[in-house]
């Protein structure tokens, strides 16, 4: 048998500090006085028995119940539930690259409206957008990597793009151009048109709402001077893979961006354009910031789906910089 001293606690509301030769026995609390009887009562129970709970008479009243308190609790954690399931989760592809990267960057900053994710090549990659736990590594060519991803993910972003390197060697003293190679395994076949049709593919299985897929203007003409890099044929790659996309069922935006300039956006006046008609003018380039944006505004409107347009923008100074992105998207009427 086991002995248990109770003691019993007496709570009064006075907030003037007992008298110094009781301070020795009590303690003094903000506002209650808490003081410890001096004659414990004892009573002999069981080992395992449970100690009776202390009632503290009118102190306990203002205080909320235990069963209320785990209530608001409840309520406090669904109602933040319900405000996440609120928002979009938006998976950003080659979120390494440099469009990408600031993609990713403006999803991260604007959390009350998107929950974002990332997708990189490289584990060195991740580190260099921060290494997030929302960040994933995978191969866009083994459809097996990207699952994990893609899973639960509203709206999917497209920003993968094989990437010509330059011959060593090259001496531009000497005049004549440069030559460039892709890597193996990182083809545009391989990456444009296979690696984007894998995404599709896959994010259509997991649900995906909208794909907004980035290409690039120039892929109405076969003998564009892109197409020659590394005899990558890259514009016909990707006129594929967004044919594949605008065949998908799957609702998206195809955004055939300019000449990507690395500048400062939100600055300038927006253009959009088809069939490359931008190109015969001398606003063919864009700040990949502005592309950037146009991605997110994209998820945000209906009038942006199912809808494929080229986009470029006027010299900064010149027209009035692009806010309504409501009112750019209604100005397209072409879907592929």
């Amino acid at each position: 048998m086991a002995t248990l001293a109770r003691v019993p606690l007496v709570f009064s509301t006075c907030t003037v500090p007992p008298p110094a030769s009781s301070m020795s026995l009590n303690r003094h609390c903000h506002k209650y006085n808490c003081v410890a009887s001096l004659s414990p009562l004892t009573r002999k129970i069981p080992d395992s028995s449970t100690p009776p709970s202390l009632k503290v008479g009118s102190f306990s009243s203002s205080f909320p119940s235990l069963s209320t308190r785990k209530n608001k609790g409840f309520r406090r954690t669904a109602v933040v539930l319900a405000s996440m399931a609120d928002l979009s989760t938006v998976l950003v592809t080659g979120a390494g690259g440099r469009t990408g990267q600031i993609v990713y960057k403006k999803l991260k900053e604007k959390s009350d409206q998107f929950v974002a994710r990332g997708l990189v090549r490289t584990p060195e990659s991740k580190e260099s957008i921060g290494g997030a736990d929302d960040v994933f590594v995978g191969d866009i060519r083994d459809t097996a990597t990207l699952l994990p991803a893609m899973q639960g993910i509203d709206a999917l972003i497209i920003l993968t793009s094989a990437v010509p390197r330059m011959k060593p060697g090259f001496d531009p003293t000497k005049g004549g151009r440069p030559e460039f190679y892709f890597e193996d395994g990182a083809y545009p076949e391989q990456v444009d048109w296979i690696g984007q049709k894998n995404q599709i593919d896959v994010a259509k299985e997991a649900g995906v709402k909208q794909i907004v897929l980035v290409g690039s203007m120039g892929g109405t003409n076969l003998n564009h001077p892109l197409n020659s890099l590394g005899n990558g044929n890259i514009l016909v790659w990707k006129r594929k893979a967004e044919q594949y996309l605008a065949d998908s069922g799957v609702p998206y935006t195809i955004i055939r961006a300019g000449g990507l300039q690395d500048r400062d956006g939100g600055i300038r006046e927006l253009l959009v354009g088809k069939d490359d008609e931008l190109l015969q003018t001398e606003t063919r380039t864009i700040a990949r910031p502005d592309v950037a944006e146009v991605c997110i505004q994209a998820l945000k409107f209906e009038e942006a789906k199912y809808k494929a347009f080229d986009l470029a923008s006027k010299p900064e100074g010149d027209g009035t910089p692009t806010k309504d992105f409501k009112a750019l998207f209604s100005r397209i009427t072409t879907r592929f």
